[in-house]
Formats: C-alpha cells, sequence, structure tokens
C-alpha cells in the first residue's frame, strides 16, 4: 500500500476513484437526480483542475498493486471550505473503494494527513462529516476528534446536516 500525491496529469484517475466512491458510499440514502448533480458539479474536469494546481490543497491517492483505491483531499489557508483559520488543515476528503474498505487504508490516508498537519504546525484538523455517516463518526471519534459543530451540506436540493469534527494537535 502506497500513499502518493496527485499529479495534475492524473485528473481522470481523480474523477473516476471520486465519482464513484462518492456514489458507493452514498447513493443509496440520495436521489438518483441529486447525486448526478452533486457528482456532475464536485467531480468536474474544470473543478479538479483548479483544485489540483491551488497550492492549499492538495489530493493524495491510496494505491495497492498500481491502482488506485482511494483518495485524500486536505486544505489549509483560504481554500479551507468554512472555517478560515489561518492555522488550521481540512480534511475534505478521505475515501476507499467499497472493496477495500476494512483494510486500514482510511486509517493510512487520515495518517496522512495528520503528518501533514504537524509538518505545517497547525493548531488543529477539522472536517464535516455527514450526521447520518455513522461509520465515519465512529472513525473520527476512535482518532480523537470532538464535535464542535453542525453546518448544512447541500447535496442537489437536499439540505443535510454536516457534524462539524476537529482535532487540536498543538
Amino acid at each position: 500500500m502506497k500513499i502518493r500525491k496527485v499529479l495534475p496529469n492524473e485528473i481522470n484517475q481523480l474523477q473516476k476513484i471520486g465519482m464513484q466512491t462518492f456514489s458507493e458510499a452514498f447513493s443509496s440514502e440520495n436521489s438518483e437526480e441529486n447525486m448526478k448533480e452533486y457528482l456532475e458539479k464536485s467531480f468536474s474536469t474544470e473543478k479538479l483542475k483548479t483544485e489540483l494546481i491551488d497550492e492549499n490543497s492538495e489530493f493524495y491517492f491510496a494505491t495497492a498493486e498500481n491502482n488506485v483505491v482511494g483518495y485524500l483531499k486536505i486544505n489549509f489557508g483560504q481554500s479551507q471550505t468554512e472555517i478560515k483559520g489561518e492555522n488550521a488543515l481540512e480534511i475534505e476528503r478521505i475515501y476507499v473503494l467499497k472493496e477495500f474498505q476494512g483494510k486500514k487504508i482510511g486509517q493510512l490516508l487520515f495518517e496522512k494527513a495528520m503528518e501533514i498537519s504537524r509538518q505545517k504546525n497547525v493548531d488543529y484538523v477539522w472536517l464535516g462529516v455527514w450526521e447520518e455517516n455513522l461509520r465515519a463518526i465512529q472513525f473520527y471519534h476512535k482518532n480523537g476528534f470532538v464535535e464542535f459543530d453542525k453546518h448544512i451540506f447541500k447535496l442537489g436540493d437536499d439540505e443535510q446536516t454536516d457534524l462539524m469534527m476537529k482535532l487540536v494537535v498543538n
């Protein structure tokens, strides 16, 4: 298992893994129309190109035998989706293909985010997680995160509640 930074020329792989993992995670609980709208907007080639060249965002692939099986997206500074704390790191996404879940890949991606948070000497790491994604909430609790707020996440025309969680690292 390797964790490596996504290169700008790997946009098609990033788009594929992003759409597939999000669909696997949430399509059973959401309408087809809302899923389609979200996937087209969030994983468009243009949006991913912009994010890949953003110096305050980073993507990492988890690979097994040269196949991409998961990915991580982190943000800092003004690229954070909400909290604009200068000395914070946001984990925007950790996703693993369904067939590879339970193999500690999410943990490895999480540990990569924490390694970067230490390198950048941030005060805390934060994220938003859907209140109905109990598996993810349990994962973050196990890793020391605590809830501190809530916000609305729009999936198509559906307003969903995300729990805001953070981990103080300094």
